[in-house]
């Protein structure tokens, strides 16, 4: 489809690099949260519960945050499709940096008692809502922005930006984990909640330069967008939504690696905090390298085969992984941890973002997106909990939760391989009855 004179012309470099910075961003906040749940949440506001029972409610306070994502989701793409995708680019940021911002400042358990949890969990639903068109609303404006061959390759920088924020997030609780336990558990957590200010700044003058996508501007010049996009996807579209859920299933692999067998490495294992934390930051910078190359084979080759081959190798090396834990071979533990995280994630996550969008129309295109990933998402987000009941006191019963986490990728290996692959669809036929194009006529406008 060819832009009018009224909309501007298409920007995929711009919208990645904005896809990519700005969820970076977002998620370094919405990770650092995770690891300090991990690592040091259970005793600054659980302190009378015993070890493990204030490790669960920690890391339950982590899955809360994943309660708020599909609320945030229905809001939030509902704005974006009904006002446009840039909006919502701008409002994730602002209000993530600023709920991160206010963990750094929350009084501790010590100091006001009950309401310490009580507004932590607020905050972290805060932060949950935001987080729920986030990743929606970047994937829509870069799918949106790109050339209908190369859609997998452009919209793989959202998740590589989200693996970047993992790594910075990472990498600043570095040095603050190799504190003193005195220092870590006084002032030294609260440093990188505090960096959240720097979001706030950032992210706001990232995406603001962004334009909207032409599909949306000629989508308003038309009239042609939806009054209830929400209700428009549920009446039209319902099977699509439902196979996103399941396919979005796969980020329980992400949530147990970052944060279950963090916590179970750490807290049961005994192993060093700070060798475990290097662990999460070469498997992040592998899956940086190698996220665009998945998504541009997603072009090449389709996006279920990538995605499939990715499941099929979460669901296998995870529980070599954390055999590797349990055994407290250093070793094994990177070199696991790269292929479980590094690669098998990265396959998935080059893909994902344009294999879910590619199922719905524009109309309804970030609701779809949203909706979807963030129920589906919610089941991942409390995953590190559900570990950690089928683990034990201890954590001795680690295969339960290879079991576990195998059953899910078979889940979603299900839903994407009885779905529909629209790589060779062009980008305004998508969510209707398509008609795949021949690659020779793949549609390609210049990039900016």
């Amino acid at each position: 489809m060819t832009a009018s004179p009224q909309a501007p012309p298409a920007q995929p470099r711009k919208a990645a690099l904005a896809a990519w910075i700005g969820s970076a961003l977002e998620y370094y906040d919405f990770f650092i949260y995770g690891t300090a749940a991990a690592l040091v949440f259970n005793k600054l506001f659980f302190p009378g519960a015993e070890p493990a029972t204030g490790t669960l409610l920690a890391l339950a306070t982590f899955g809360a945050g994943y309660v708020a994502r599909p609320v945030g989701a229905f809001v939030l793409g509902h704005l974006g499709d009904r006002f446009g995708r840039k909006r919502i680019l701008v409002s994730t940021v602002l209000l993530m940096g600023i709920a991160t911002f206010a963990v750094g400042c929350l009084p501790t358990y010590a100091s006001i008692g009950i309401a310490a949890p009580i507004i932590l969990v607020v905050l972290r639903l805060l932060q949950g809502f935001s987080a729920g068109g986030e990743q929606a609303g970047a994937s829509s404006t870069s799918l949106e922005h790109a050339p209908s061959n190369r859609r997998a390759y452009f919209t793989s920088f959202t998740l590589g930006g989200t693996q970047f924020g993992q790594v910075l997030a990472t990498a600043i609780f570095l040095p603050v984990a190799a504190l003193p336990t005195e220092d870590l558990l006084s002032w030294g957590w609260r440093l990188p909640f505090w960096l959240s200010a720097v979001v706030v700044v950032a992210g706001l003058l990232i995406r603001r330069t962004l334009d909207e996508t032409p599909v949306f501007q000629e989508q308003q010049r038309r009239a042609e967008t939806s009054r209830a996009p929400v209700a428009e996807l549920f009446s039209s579209h319902l099977g699509a939504v439902i196979r996103v859920v399941l396919a979005s299933t796969i980020a329980t692999v992400s949530t147990i690696f970052t944060v279950y067998a963090l916590s179970y490495a750490v807290n049961d294992v005994g192993l060093s905090r700070t060798a475990m934390l290097w662990v999460g930051v070469v498997a992040n910078l592998v899956a940086i390298v190698v996220i665009p190359l998945f998504g541009a084979l997603g072009d090449r080759i389709g996006r279920k085969p990538v995605f499939l081959a990715g499941s099929i190798a979460m669901a296998v090396t995870m529980a070599g992984y954390l055999a590797a834990i349990s055994a407290g071979s250093y070793v094994w533990i990177f070199v696991l941890g790269i292929l479980v995280f590094g690669l098998g994630n990265s396959a998935t996550g080059g893909v994902w973002p344009a294999f879910y969008g590619e199922m719905f129309p524009a109309r309804v295109r970030l609701s779809g997106v949203a909706i979807g990933t963030q129920i589906g998402f919610a089941v991942a987000g409390f995953a590190p909990t559900i570990a950690a009941a089928l683990a034990g006191d201890d954590g001795s019963n680690w295969p339960a939760v290879a079991v576990f986490v195998a059953a899910v990728c078979l889940l979603n290996i299900v839903a994407v391989a009885t779905g529909r692959d629209y790589y060779r669809t062009p980008t305004e036929d998508l969510g209707g009855s398509p008609v795949p194009r021949s690659e020779t006529t793949a549609a390609s406008p210049t990039a900016s």
